[in-house]
């Protein structure tokens, strides 16, 4: 693979949008005119970015310096603009250790005192990221929801594989119940990466007999790690992201071939006849990820369980941040309040 430098470009886009992916850009088709002015607007900024065609550097599997040094450096640099999203939302950020794992706890200015509590696994491709780095995600659903909201800062890959991240989603979660909140009361969420982490992590959790969370809330997730699907050939030239020569990289990193079908690595190929917490998937058509969103769902909703799909016209990956103040954003944030509260259930009474 060659290596090219994709920092200036992200950083642009970073500067007009918030988005914490370490991709390229490609030349997309413009914005559709069916999606809000302010999505239109923060679009066209994005469009006009996309004149740069670098690639990102990624070492080999096995050169664990080489990652960690990219890591340390789009860590560094995603973390000078997600201070963006902090003005906006300003929490208080509490650093734990949850059964051995490090935790960013976010607090929001009015705090809910049901006992409630959100966990979140940010994204980044599973080999990029840190709790640090996406602090404005965090930091929205906590204003949104008013819980408290536990970021897990698990070890990325290929410093560890999934066995190591999903056993870390699980251990927070059952170091919360020991502490004693119970499963009920907490819900989980993800974006990109970090959704397909924590729904694997679940079905893991169930199968080990650990029980399982009461919510959870899916942003753009990557369930299928083996790039199956139709949206994967149809809309590759539509999304702003170019994928090509990076996730086939960040998968193996993840997951050796012989794994990435596992459920715990990509849970479209989960059972879900034996039980699931209720599931928000939340997603835009413009997401070569689009395929993963249905036939995650219609796993879920064909094993018997409850889920429901919630897609946003035009809009691009995690447009939740990469939206975030536009109407899009808005409604989904809003979509996830109201699933998170009908769903988990009280830990005290008020």
């Amino acid at each position: 693979m060659k290596s090219r430098n994709v920092y200036p470009l992200i950083r642009r886009l970073l500067f007009a949008s918030a988005i914490t992916l370490p991709l390229s850009l490609h030349a997309s088709p413009p914005p559709p005119t069916t999606v809000s002015p302010a999505a239109f607007a923060k679009m066209s900024v994005m469009q006009a970015a996309q004149t740069a065609k670098p690639d990102f550097k990624l070492p080999k599997l096995d050169d664990f310096a080489g990652w960690k040094a990219e890591q340390v450096k789009f860590a560094a640099m995603t973390d000078v603009y997600d201070k963006a999203l902090l003005k906006r939302f300003p929490v208080e950020v509490r650093e734990r250790l949850i059964a051995g794992v490090p935790v960013v706890e976010v607090l929001p200015p009015q705090v809910l005192r049901d006992g409630r509590k959100l966990v979140y696994a940010h994204g980044g491709a599973y080999t990029f990221g840190s709790v640090r780095s996406t602090l404005g995600s965090a930091a929205m659903v906590a204003h949104a929801t008013g819980m408290p909201v536990i970021s897990i800062d698990y070890t990325l890959a290929p410093q560890a594989k999934w066995k190591v991240a999903t056993a870390q989603v699980i251990s927070v979660l059952r170091g919360l119940q020991q502490a004693g909140t119970p499963l009920g009361s907490i819900g989980v969420f993800g974006d990109s990466a970090g959704g397909g982490l924590v729904a694997g992590a679940v079905l893991r959790m169930r199968d080990e007999g650990s029980g399982m969370p009461g919510a959870l809330v899916l942003w753009s997730p990557w369930s299928d790690i083996t790039e199956s699907g139709d949206s994967y050939v149809t809309l590759k030239d539509t999304d702003f992201l170019s994928y090509a020569g990076f996730l086939d990289v960040c998968a193996a990193a993840y997951a050796s071939p012989a794994d990435q079908k596992n459920p715990y690595v990509s849970p479209v190929y989960g059972d879900y006849r034996k039980g699931y917490p209720p599931t928000l998937i939340q997603g835009g058509t413009r997401e070569i990820f689009l395929s993963n969103f249905v036939r995650h769902y219609q796993a879920i909703v064909q094993g018997g369980q409850r889920a429901e799909l919630d897609l946003y016209e035009g809009m691009p990956h995690v447009h939740q941040v990469m939206m975030a103040g536009t109407p899009e954003s808005d409604a989904a944030l809003a979509r996830m309040t109201r699933f998170i509260k009908d769903t988990l259930k009280p830990a005290r009474p008020l």
